[in-house]
């Protein structure tokens, strides 16, 4: 087997991956990400022992167990393109042998669950609430870089979600991958479940306007009225589309877990965002300590 260049999958001087900084044995089977790296030690507290820390620009992980379970939290910093850094970054620390540069023979699938903030785009989905995501919906350009078919229901979805916002062709061609339904079953109780949406930016990509008119003028409008079958879209946010995109071309199993910090078609905020955060935490992992993971 050809050896991957030393170009295309870079090492530092203590052999970790390069965004990262973490060796193969650093990280755990189980992995939550989180935008924030403040948030990493709010989750991090939780754990039953932490055996290893590291940070590497806005990579901070944090390694330990939970309920005899091996986990590893990470921060993985705002947008998509982050995001496109941490799932490459996360295979490649499980699937790569660093000493030959070759590939695994047996690929492993890790487990990977975001605990997140967005805005709601149902105004039956309030402020504070959970979100589970069925599906990431994607608006940014991260999935067209890979070649990555997608189901025919998701080939489905997509065409009937195209069609409903008339984004066909353009400047915006959104894609569309289906999360871990296995991990959807654990994270049932106490979440709201459809589409996430994830956009590339915060404020024209998700309808805010400050200085700047919008290009795509209604959009938000047109995500909070689509309806197909059981699907609708609960939220959006900014890294969800490329999680479960990437999960799906590398293998892994996703899930996206989203508090309600804002809800755009009632116009409200959050409170305290930091509580409601916590709160999302403290339930996630109650679930994930009880699960067969």
């Amino acid at each position: 087997m050809q050896a991957i260049p030393e170009s295309e999958l870079i090492l530092d001087k203590r052999s970790a991956i390069y965004h990262l900084g973490l060796r193969p044995e650093e990280l755990a089977p189980i992995v939550l990400l989180v935008g924030d790296p403040d948030r990493v030690p709010v989750v991090s507290k939780y754990f039953d022992s932490i055996e290893f820390r590291w940070q590497h620009r806005e990579f901070i992980t944090h390694t330990g167990y939970l309920n005899k379970k091996r986990i590893s939290v990470i921060s993985t910093g705002i947008g998509p393109d982050n995001i496109d850094i941490a799932l490459n970054e996360l295979d490649a620390l499980a699937n790569i042998d660093f000493a030959t540069r070759t590939i695994k023979p047996g690929l492993q699938s890790l487990q990977i669950i975001r605990l997140g903030t967005s805005g709601a785009l149902q105004s039956g989905i309030p402020v504070d609430s959970f979100v589970a995501g069925t599906h990431g919906l994607g608006f940014d350009n991260v999935m067209h870089f890979y070649n990555t078919p997608a189901s025919a229901d998701e080939v489905k979805l997509l065409e009937a979600f195209k069609q409903h916002t008339q984004l066909i062709s353009g400047n915006v061609l959104p894609y569309l991958f289906e999360g871990s339904r296995q991990l959807q079953q654990i994270f049932s109780t106490g979440f709201h479940k459809g589409i996430t949406a994830a956009c590339p930016g915060f404020y024209g990509p998700q309808g805010r306007i400050l200085r700047v008119g919008l290009a795509y003028p209604g959009l938000i409008d047109k995500l909070s009225s689509f309806r197909e079958g059981e699907n609708f879209i609960a939220n959006f946010e900014m890294e969800s589309s490329a999680i479960y995109g990437l999960s799906r071309a590398l293998g892994h199993a996703c899930l996206s877990l989203n508090v309600i910090v804002a809800n755009r078609i009632a116009k409200q905020f959050s409170k305290d965002g930091a509580a409601a955060v916590e709160q999302l935490i403290r339930h996630s992992l109650g679930l994930l300590a009880a699960s067969a993971l």
